[in-house]
């Protein structure tokens, strides 16, 4: 690898992260099983252990237990809303790469091309079992759904749990247009077409997460005694909008509904490491805790996203950063805490390296192995900057202490985008709620514009090489010859 800079050794570009994650040093010890815990717009400040907790009206005493076994991040990344997030964390590359930047309002038609490689699949390829039970967002059309990419079976939503206003919304009117219609809950096994199970309704919604983890444990109980490991995904559907706990944790609190979701969430977690521990899976298990993005934007279900500034559909740290907790018991030291960047992307290629298996070669891929930061192995993320992006606009750079914006929404989605004529830069160790841009042209900082602008312009090469995919792609997708 090219010694030019810094900046290219510690891997923050396209070019230089995928060539972190083919070329991963010796696989892990053994290979684990792999939980995966994904919060829907679970803001960063919301649990205990981040400052939440109490604050927010419910004690977490489980998820805080959860950090204190492993590892907890506090500059953990994402992207800024729920359908680009999930295609970053699956793919280990932008979502903007994969036509997932923005969901096209005129069509049906989105989501994961059959052309992307999933961590599913991969590893699926690498002997695991895998499932998925919860909140997909990533197609709803024949051939873009979890059994398609790699999942062996899968409960959940297609889409988001707003849908599960409109079976009581006097106003909506169904059977106007073809793409007008209730959404369901969906059941599937690879290669079956996805059955309508229930009507999702508000009934539904608040009994959803709960359905979710009765699935997991019995997924637990079913594979603790099978011969190759398992991953499961789970992305559970609160506490996104309408924030609404199930019968037996409504009013326990006496908080408010949020309060109630924060301690059925982590009652959930309880019960999962519960039976983990009961069934001997914890000494062999990878267990992660996250969330896709921000808090929400919309009052009365605004989230709280602790010290950082604005809400999930902005570019803004509240947006970015989401709670990160990571469990192996013995191999990742537990108590410690890290302000090291890391990103979603970044998952794919360590847990390939963890369980064998590998990344695609022939795209541009963004991920990089954190597997040596992780478990301690180097006090150093092996990122230091990712690209900032709103829809399928770039809007800056985040490059360790520093930021870089040149187009920004205040808060949430549905206001107007600025656009900056001159970048602004942000210093988030004096600056952490963004109130105070440094204009470098006239202070002593001027230097901070050669890194960020060289992570923009390697970022912008790798686009040149391979055009993203538009959003709304239909399948079968041939990628053009890499430039």
């Amino acid at each position: 690898m090219s010694s030019k800079s810094n900046l290219t050794r510690r891997g923050f570009c396209a070019a230089a992260g995928a060539s972190l994650a083919v070329r991963a040093a010796q696989p892990a010890p053994s290979r684990p099983n792999i939980i995966l815990v994904l919060m829907d717009n679970l803001g960063w400040g919301e649990l205990g252990v981040y400052g939440g907790g109490i604050l927010r009206g419910a004690a977490t005493p489980r998820i805080d237990k959860l950090a204190a076994e492993g590892l907890r991040l506090l500059n953990f990344n994402v992207e800024a809303q729920c359908t680009p997030s999930r295609a970053a964390l699956l793919t280990g590359r932008y979502a903007v790469r994969t036509g997932n930047g923005s969901v096209p309002l005129e069509s049906p038609l989105y989501g994961l091309t059959q052309w992307e490689h999933t961590m599913a699949e991969m590893l699926s390829d690498a002997g695991y079992a895998t499932a998925m039970y919860g909140k997909w967002h990533l197609g709803q059309t024949a051939g873009r759904f979890p059994t398609d990419h790699g999942f062996d079976e899968w409960y959940g939503i297609p889409n988001s749990s707003n849908d599960a206003y409109w079976p009581t919304n006097s106003r909506f009117r169904e059977g106007v247009h073809p793409y007008v219609k209730y959404t369901h809950v969906l059941e599937s096994r690879r290669g079956e077409t996805p059955r309508q199970v229930k009507v999702y309704d508000q009934k539904a919604r608040a009994m959803m997460d709960r359905e979710i983890t009765d699935k997991a444990i019995a997924y637990l109980r079913r594979q603790s005694g099978a011969s190759r490991p398992f991953f499961l995904y789970l992305p559970y559907t609160q506490p996104h909008m309408p924030i609404l706990p199930e019968p037996a944790f409504e009013g326990k609190t006496r908080n408010g509904e949020f309060a109630d979701v924060l301690a059925q969430t982590d009652a959930y977690m309880g019960r999962l490491l519960d039976e983990m521990g009961r069934l001997g899976l914890d000494s062999n298990t990878i267990f992660i805790f996250t969330s896709d993005n921000g808090g929400e934007a919309t009052a009365p279900y605004h989230g709280f996203n602790g010290p950082w500034r604005g809400t999930y559909f902005t570019g803004w740290e509240g947006s970015l950063r989401a709670p990160f907790l990571i469990r192996w018991p013995g191999r990742i030291p537990a108590g410690r805490i890290s302000n090291e960047i890391v990103h979603e992307m970044d998952l794919f290629p360590t847990l390939a390296r963890v369980a064998g298996g590998r990344a695609p070669r022939d795209r541009e891929f963004d991920g990089v192995d954190q597997w040596d930061f992780f478990t301690g192995a180097k006090e150093q993320s092996a990122r230091e900057a990712f690209v900032i992006y709103l829809a399928n606009d770039i809007c800056g750079v985040k490059w360790r202490n520093w930021k870089m914006v040149t187009r920004q929404v205040e808060r949430g989605f549905g206001e107007p985008v600025k656009q900056y004529s001159f970048p602004l830069w942000y210093d988030l160790h004096t600056d952490p709620k963004e109130e105070y841009p440094l204009d470098p042209r006239f202070i002593e900082n001027l230097w901070v514009r050669w890194p960020t602008a060289q992570v923009l312009s390697e970022h912008q090469a790798s686009l040149r090489r391979e055009p993203p995919i538009r959003p709304g792609t239909p399948d079968p997708y041939t990628p053009p010859p890499r430039r």
